[in-house]
C-alpha cells in the first residue's frame, strides 16, 4: 500500500477556522493564527497568582468561573499585571468560557501582545473537552494512502491495489448494496488515541471516479445514508489479479497484519478474477471480523472438529 507521511510537530490554524470548528466568538484576532503544538489545555489559576514554574506556553489557556472570580477580587492594577504575566508569554490563544463578561484589561493586553482572544458560551469543562478533542485530531500523526475506504456492516475496510484493479467499482457495488463510502482515491489516516481513523480530503469528499462514466457524487446519487465522514480502519483488503501458482489463504488460521502509524491492521490479500464477486467477499470478511471480535473463529472450530478428541 502506497502511503505518504504528512505528520507535523506544529500546526497553524487561522483564527476564523479555529473559531468555526469550536463554535467560538472571536473577540480579538491577534496574530491571526493559532499555533498548536500540544493537545493539552490549561486553566491558568496558578499563573494568575504569579506561579510559572513548569508553565507550558504552548497550551491553549481557558478562563472559567473560578479564574474570573479570582480576577474580580483584584484591584485594577494587580489584575492588569497578573494578566500581562500570562498573556505576554506567547500563548496560542485565550478563551473565556461560560459567556462571562471579559475584563477590558484582557482585551487590551491580547491586542498589545497579538494574542487571539475568544469567548464561548459553553461551560468550562465541556469547552476544555472540545478543545482537547479538536487538538488531538489536528495534531495526530497522519498518513495519506491511495485506495478506497468503505464502511461495511460497521467495519472499516480500506481497499488497496494497483490502478485499474477495480477498487472504485467494487466500492460502488458495496454502496449500491447499502454500505457507506468514506473516501475514494485518497484516504487521510490519523492515529488518534491509538486508533486509526480514515477520512477523505475535504475537496474530493464523496466524489468517485468510475472509468467509462466519469465523476459521480455518491451523496447526491444514493443519498446521505450512503456516505460516512470518517471511520476506524479495521481491515486492509489488497486486491491483485489472480496469479497461477501463487499460494492464497485457504483456511484463515494465520492472520497477516500491516503496520500503519505504529498500529497493526488485519490485512487480506484478495485475488481478483473475471466473474468473482468481490463485494460479497468483502461483506463476508466484515462479518468474519465481527465474529472473531465476539470470540468465534471458524478456522479453529473446523480444526478442532476434524482433529480434536471426540467424546
Amino acid at each position: 500500500m502506497k502511503v505518504r507521511k504528512v505528520k507535523e510537530e506544529v500546526v497553524r490554524v487561522s483564527v476564523n477556522d479555529f473559531a468555526k470548528e469550536l463554535d467560538l466568538k472571536v473577540v480579538s484576532k491577534g496574530r491571526g493564527e493559532i499555533v498548536l503544538s500540544s493537545i493539552s489545555v490549561s486553566r491558568p489559576g496558578l499563573q494568575l497568582t504569579g506561579y510559572f514554574v513548569h508553565f507550558d506556553s504552548g497550551r491553549v489557556q481557558v478562563i472559567g468561573n473560578a479564574e474570573n472570580e479570582y480576577l474580580k477580587g483584584m484591584t485594577t492594577e494587580k489584575r492588569y499585571q497578573a494578566l500581562e504575566n500570562l498573556i505576554s508569554r506567547a500563548i496560542p490563544c485565550l478563551i473565556v468560557a461560560r459567556g462571562l463578561e471579559i475584563f477590558p484589561e484582557v482585551v487590551e493586553l491580547c491586542e498589545k501582545h497579538d494574542c487571539p482572544l475568544f469567548s464561548s458560551s459553553k461551560i468550562t469543562t465541556v469547552l476544555i473537552n472540545d478543545v482537547t478533542a479538536y487538538k488531538s485530531e489536528v495534531l495526530a500523526p497522519t498518513q495519506i494512502a491511495h485506495g478506497v475506504f468503505v464502511d461495511v456492516f460497521g467495519i472499516g475496510i480500506l481497499i488497496t491495489g494497483k490502478s485499474g484493479v477495480g477498487k472504485s467499482e467494487i466500492a460502488l457495488d458495496l454502496v449500491n448494496r447499502g454500505h457507506r463510502l468514506v473516501a475514494d482515491d485518497s484516504v487521510i489516516i490519523k492515529n488518534i488515541n491509538d486508533k486509526l481513523i480514515g477520512k477523505s480530503p475535504v475537496n474530493i469528499r464523496y466524489f468517485m471516479e468510475i472509468r467509462g462514466i466519469g465523476i459521480i457524487n455518491v451523496q447526491q446519487m444514493f443519498g446521505p445514508g450512503a456516505i460516512s465522514p470518517s471511520k476506524t480502519i479495521d481491515i486492509i483488503a489488497e486486491l491483485s489479479p489472480w496469479e497461477h501458482g501463487k499460494g492464497y489463504e485457504r483456511i484463515g488460521n494465520e492472520d497477516v497484519y500491516e503496520e500503519i502509524l505504529g498500529e497493526k491492521v488485519l490485512k487480506l490479500n484478495i485475488p481478483v478474477t473475471p466473474g468473482r464477486n468481490i463485494p460479497i467477499v468483502l461483506e463476508t470478511a466484515a462479518r468474519q471480523f465481527r465474529l472473531k471480535q465476539a470470540g468465534y473463529d471458524a478456522a479453529s472450530d473446523l480444526i478442532n472438529s476434524v482433529f480434536g478428541t471426540n467424546e
